[in-house]
């Protein structure tokens, strides 16, 4: 069995290695290595997962804090180097960086127990953290929270300075090695000599690296190159890309697209087989406790199952009108209750795609075939508003009717076009009635005057690559209450605090309006948003789904169809 040390070294070679492929091969050769049974862990663990993506456990504690995941002689040292800082002498005072939160603890209550040298015991293998985790996990009802710090506490005493390290970067769920997602699935495929298209497509369908792991080892190349959709396995929904006007958009569909109306809802996909039922939003979460009226609208309207189907749910005050999208945030937060929250806010369901049909994938057939399969799944009810044009003023009046009945504006698909999950290109448009972003906050300023003591000054970035480019701050379009709640989820986030400026893991997804897009010397990214305000956390939205750089180039070029470029400006 494989040791939890052989783990760690591993990690230490990753920080070490340089480029790319050699850290993919330093991976690939542990992997090949494992047991079959150890296989899921360390993928998860690589990934920086207690658990596998696809697996809802949690453990329920908070990331374990660097000062604890370090030696006794390593943090002794640093003491006497500054005695100011947590864990100094008691000459020493406040940590350079500022206070931070209230009731927020550098070491914190049990933890501070788990930072001595290790006990007697056998050294851990991989299976015995994993074991560990599993019954951390498992821990319920009163003094759950103190459980699962002792547990990790024993667990810890059995580790080195080193793996102890490795242990709490798990825990926190950021690895710091550079192996990001793409990188641990070119792994894997070099593992097991699996040609890595196939094994993102797998992945895709698959919904988990560890299980496209654990195929690729049983099955090799040809079970990856087999992988298909499969009942209550949640996909990546497919995204579009914005378009500049609908000339354009029948210029790339080749003259005739179909319309849908865009609904200011959450994407919802839901499975059924059988009786049973499950509904993920578009990050993959399970929101079926809090959506019980979709799960009997699923057993009692709808037919052919199994099947998958896309689509959104808007929440509809009395009068039938949409309500805003944070009031609906209300019902996929709800599990206790739910039954008066249902009667309070109705939901509209208005299904746009079906994947699988029958017991049949529909990814790979076109978008005119799959709504056909929809029609039939749901005999004609609880559909998008949908209509095929050929021409602009017809577009024009479809779009001028979805935003008089509330909505956002219109998507417009490719006939011919297949379903590609977690994909975005110009066979999918969406046209919005108000330009906005979606962005990621990666920092956040400490507040002052009246909004001393939040954190309330946001700093703005969108995707590039596998990382973050900033293009903006703002502290503009909360509300107190939402100042005191966000303050209080970015503390849960925070990885550095200088005493003014707090870095956070690029977790929160927020939607930005805007007044245009400038270029800027100031950010890396070479663009920032003029006036930027924040018009409502995307809860249904990960960090991979956020807006990337080069489409907001695209944005900042696009301006100019409008507007006049100053001389000597690219």
């Amino acid at each position: 069995m494989t040791r939890f040390a052989d783990f760690a070294a591993l990690g230490r070679r990753l920080e070490r290695a340089r480029g790319r492929l050699e850290k993919r091969d330093e991976v690939a050769r542990f992997l090949k290595a494992l047991a079959p049974d150890e296989i899921a862990s360390a993928v998860a663990f690589l990934a920086g997962r207690a658990f596998p993506a696809s697996d809802p456990r949690v453990l329920g504690v908070r990331g374990l804090p660097r000062e604890s995941s370090r030696g006794p002689d390593e943090r002794d040292a640093e003491s006497r180097r500054d005695p100011g800082s947590p864990g100094g002498d008691e000459r020493g005072g406040e940590s350079r960086r500022g206070p931070g939160p209230p009731g927020r603890d550098e070491r914190g209550g049990v933890w501070g127990a788990i930072s001595g040298p290790p006990t007697l015991m056998a050294p851990p293998t991989l299976m015995d953290i994993a074991e560990a985790f599993a019954d951390v996990a498992a821990a319920t009802g009163a003094g759950a929270r103190r459980a699962r710090d002792e547990r990790l506490a024993r667990l810890a005493s059995r580790v080195s300075a080193d793996e102890r390290e490795f242990l709490a970067r798990i825990i926190g769920g950021e690895m710091r090695t550079g192996v990001s997602e793409g990188l641990l699935l070119e792994a894997i495929a070099a593992a097991w000599g699996v040609d890595v298209a196939a094994a993102r497509r797998a992945a895709l369908f698959l919904g988990d690296l560890t299980a496209v792991a654990t195929l690729a080892a049983a099955g090799g190349a040809a079970a990856v190159a087999g992988a298909s959709p499969r009942p209550f396995v949640p996909l990546l929904p497919m995204l579009a890309e914005i378009a500049d006007d609908f000339p354009a958009v029948l210029a790339a569909h080749g003259g005739r697209t179909a319309l849908e109306y865009k609904y200011d809802g959450a994407r919802i996909q839901l499975h059924r087989a059988g009786d049973r039922v499950q509904v993920w939003t578009r990050r993959l979460s399970d929101v079926t406790r809090s959506l019980p009226d979709v799960v009997e609208i699923a057993r009692r309207d709808l037919s052919g199952e199994p099947f998958i189907l896309d689509g959104e749910v808007v929440a509809l005050d009395a009068a039938g009108r949409p309500l805003p999208f944070q009031e609906l945030m209300r019902r996929f937060r709800r599990v206790h209750g739910v039954e008066a929250l249902v009667r309070e806010m109705p939901l509209a369901l208005h299904f746009f795609d079906c994947l699988m049909a029958g017991g049949r994938s529909l990814i790979d057939a076109p978008y005119e075939r799959r709504w056909e399969a929809l029609t039939a799944v749901t005999g004609g009810r609880y559909l998008a508003e949908r209509r095929i044009v050929t021409a602009e003023p017809e577009a024009l009046a479809f779009r001028d009717a979805a935003l008089a009945a509330g909505h956002e504006g219109v998507m417009a698909k490719e006939l011919a076009s297949t379903y590609e999950p977690g994909g975005r290109g110009k066979r999918w448009f969406k046209l919005k009635a108000v330009e906005t972003v979606d962005c990621v906050i990666v920092a956040v300023d400490r507040g002052s005057g009246r909004r001393q003591g939040w954190l309330s000054n946001y700093h703005l970035a969108v995707r590039d690559g596998e990382t973050f480019a900033e293009v903006g701050k703002t502290f503009k379009g909360f509300t107190d209450a939402q100042f005191v709640e966000m303050t209080e989820r970015l503390w849960k986030l925070a990885t550095a605090d200088d005493g003014y400026t707090v870095r956070v893991r690029p977790e929160v997804v927020v939607e930005v309006e805007y007044n245009e897009i400038q270029k800027s010397p100031t950010y890396r990214s070479g663009l920032a948003l003029r006036f930027a305000r924040i018009a409502r956390v995307r809860e249904d939205k990960a960090p991979g789904q956020a807006t990337t750089l080069e489409e907001l180039r695209h944005l900042y070029e696009r301006q100019f169809h409008t507007k006049g470029r100053a001389s000597g400006v690219v």
